[in-house]
């Protein structure tokens, strides 16, 4: 079975699909926006679209123990949708995890121009995992001013 190119599959599903959405702005100017999986600023376009892209990156909430999900397509196993994507789990500190996902994406060659946005879904993600520290919330002790009575 012969495999469809990129740029084939982005004319097709570039203005139709299920993961679009649509949101209107100043008069006539549109911003288009997608759910897809594998789209790391969730824009229509083709450098970051998860359906057209044999490469793809994935950074998502792992759910337990405040991990980071990293996931990467395998560009040979585009026809097995079991083993499409190799999955690593990150649940170090920040510093060490940002490293792992400029090794994975950009050093490696894998996609080198996705790098930044990498960088910047997992800053958003890890930021989102942060549990508020609960408790008594501390009292405003400055002194506050009085004002004279008539």
């Amino acid at each position: 079975m012969a495999t469809v190119e990129g740029p084939l599959i982005w004319e097709i599903v570039k203005k139709n699909n299920c993961f679009l959405v649509k949101e209107f702005g100043r008069g006539t100017a549109s911003v288009r926006f997608s759910k897809e999986p594998n789209n790391l600023y969730n824009l229509n376009s083709f450098k970051h679209s998860g359906l057209a892209n044999k490469k793809t990156v994935s950074i998502q909430a792992d759910g337990k123990d405040n991990a980071v999900l990293l996931a990467t397509t395998k560009s040979k196993k585009q026809n097995k949708p079991a083993s499409l994507l190799h999955k690593s789990v990150l649940k170090k500190e920040f510093s060490r995890m940002a490293k792992v996902v400029a090794n994975q994406v950009g050093d490696n060659y894998y996609r080198p121009d996705l790098k930044k946005a990498a960088l910047a879904r997992l800053s958003a993600v890890h930021r989102s995992l942060k549990i508020a520290k609960s408790g008594v919330k501390k009292k405003n002790r400055q002194a506050t001013r009085v004002r004279g009575r008539k």
